[in-house]
């Protein structure tokens, strides 16, 4: 049981790095840790994972190419405005309304079924994040939150309940958009930085996938 516990935070601090990174523009600071140790010995975890190894290195070689890019943070945090704050023809917006909504435009139905499903398990969205339901921050954040719902559940059958429902919204809220949204990024993204962090997360999420269906 210990072992599993330990899984799901590992699993979780990975839903929620990956929301903070597609949350906002890194700072000078974030970039400090980016180049430091600490996630020098994470990523190198993560690419342990046969499925991870490619697209670890992918984003080891982004964080790299920062070390020699001029104005690092002032460029980066371009790239994430013209990427993530910008327009559909322009950009590539985080919300899963402009890839799987009907109407093509901001708080479809994603936002919608994101809003209940967050009223349905008691998670809140954070006060100073005010974006739509269905910003891949957002998701993210949830999944987190999800999965330790499931850590502090002591009745076997309702943990299992939780584990089932991380599947379904990994596969119904998360891999039904974000591939697209993966390849939005790289038709628009010269440098690369995100779209390597959104190829990860696609990674990352597949793999998750596989757990949660028990084929790992």
């Amino acid at each position: 049981m210990q072992e599993f516990i330990a899984f799901n935070e590992q699993r979780a601090e990975i839903y929620w790095w990956m929301s903070s990174l597609l949350a906002r523009e890194l700072t000078n600071e974030d970039l400090t840790e980016y180049h430091g140790d600490e996630m020098f010995t994470f990523l190198s975890g993560l690419g342990m994972t046969p499925e991870l190894k490619e697209p670890v290195e992918t984003f080891r070689n982004a964080i790299n190419t920062l070390k020699t890019r001029e104005d690092a943070q002032l460029e980066l945090a371009a790239d994430f405005c013209g990427l993530f704050l910008s327009t559909p023809k322009s950009g590539a917006l985080p919300y899963a309304s402009i890839y799987v909504g009907e109407s093509g435009l901001l708080n479809d139905k994603p936002a919608q079924d994101m809003n209940a499903l967050m009223e349905e398990y008691g998670i809140a969205q954070r006060k100073e994040f005010n974006e739509p339901a269905d910003h891949i921050a957002v998701e993210l954040d949830f999944m987190g939150n999800l999965i330790i719902q499931a850590n502090q559940e002591l009745d076997e059958e309702k943990r299992e309940a939780l584990m089932q429902a991380q599947l379904a919204f990994v596969n119904n809220m998360l891999l039904n958009w974000i591939p697209a949204f993966a390849q939005s990024c790289k038709a628009r993204d010269d440098f690369g930085f995100y779209t390597a962090s959104v190829n990860l997360l696609v990674a990352f999420c597949q793999l998750d996938s596989a757990f949660l269906l028990g084929e790992e």
